[in-house]
């Protein structure tokens, strides 16, 4: 739940967590995904909480001229209320272009006892946004409609101001460029990025998730909800990033209201035996909610991603409920909906979202 519109710069504010991590260009990681070799910048242990300032990568880019004072003043936001890190990493790093993603991650963080096999459990505690606006873009021929959409412009950046209304906070666009905004639109904060390094020491491009999680772009992932990743490496070397203020399943035109936000998040670990006794061998992110088990498949082809999808969901059904494999197909085909992630991240994602309270008659213990 969105609590506040006031500007969160560095270290202001509240902080919720055990520990406060800040986004500096010591602690992030810009365009690449951590690995086993890199060393961590914060060391905690099971269940502890760290509040964690994320940057958004929109307002920083070179095609919006690297310089987020100059872009986001050009927007009419005050200079005080453009975050100074995001104006310190864009001015200290830089990136490849041509070779690296955009997303900035913040991390890695070393959670004591975690091991390969076992499974990093992230719960999203709070959310909070660090400003009231952000950006939607479509850019350099990449989204849903390569070869029709952009036109025009290579790179069409939206800004989105946020503004409050009784029922909530809203992002607010046009219909027409320039115009007045009466297109209104809820927000539902998450962290398009959490992920675990992998293993050796090349660092992953940040577009493309994986069985290291990444940029999963999972809506689902709003405070309260959880999120399982198997851990490939000693200590996890956890890291979140690409923060989203609101995001429709697809994110067809590119990118969502993407815009900085300040997380509390909590790490524990699940040893290898319990997690198989609860979800069976999990081999990519698994999300949880108050709700649903969301069991994901990726792959660069949406077919196959469904299908990955699929056998994922028939194998947790199978591990967790005991379930026959004709009979889950059967319940998976009139009971769960299977929703595109994102269609816009080289590899695609599919989630599948199994109510548990379809099971609270079944007893695991038999």
């Amino acid at each position: 739940m969105v609590r506040t519109f006031q500007v969160l710069q560095p270290g202001q504010g509240e902080i919720a967590g055990d520990h406060y991590l800040a986004a500096t260009p010591a602690t992030v990681m810009w365009g690449r995904l951590p690995c086993e070799a890199d060393p961590a910048v914060l060391e905690i242990a099971p269940g502890e909480t760290v509040t964690i300032d994320t940057v958004s990568h929109e307002g920083i880019l070179e095609d919006q001229g690297k310089d987020p004072a100059a872009y986001f003043g050009g927007h009419g936001v005050a200079a005080s209320d453009v975050l100074t890190d995001a104006i310190e990493i864009a001015a200290e790093l830089s990136r490849d272009p041509a070779s690296d993603g955009p997303h900035v991650v913040t991390g890695p963080i070393r959670v004591a006892d975690a091991a390969p096999g076992d499974l990093l459990k992230i719960t999203v505690v709070q959310l909070e946004p660090r400003v009231p606006y952000g950006v939607i873009s479509n850019r350099h021929g990449k989204g849903a409609l390569v070869g029709e959409l952009p036109r025009g412009p290579e790179n069409v950046s939206v800004f989105t101001p946020v503004e409050d209304r009784a029922a909530g906070p809203r992002g607010v666009l046009p219909l027409t460029e320039g115009g007045p905004r009466p297109v209104e639109f809820p927000l539902a904060p998450f962290l398009g990025t959490m992920g675990v390094a992998v293993r050796g020491d090349q660092r992953p491009h940040s577009v493309p998730p994986g069985a290291h999680g990444g940029n999963i772009d999972i809506n689902l992932l709003t405070e309260g909800a959880v999120l399982y990743l198997p851990v490939q490496v000693a200590g996890a070397l956890a890291y979140v990033g690409d923060p989203h203020f609101a995001q429709g399943d697809g994110e067809v035109a590119l990118t969502a209201l993407e815009a900085s936000l300040r997380a509390t998040l909590r790490f524990e670990v699940v040893p290898r035996a319990e997690a198989l006794a609860e979800f069976g061998e999990i081999v990519g992110p698994l999300v949880r909610t108050d709700e649903y088990l969301v069991p994901t498949g990726l792959d660069p082809d949406l077919n196959e991603a469904m299908r990955k999808c699929v056998r994922a969901a028939l194998s947790l059904l199978h591990a967790r409920y005991g379930m026959d494999e004709h009979l889950a197909y059967a319940y998976l085909s009139a009971a769960t909906d299977f929703d595109i992630s994102q269609v816009v991240d080289i590899t695609c994602g599919v989630h599948a979202r199994i109510r548990e309270s379809d099971f609270t008659g079944v007893d695991r213990d038999r």
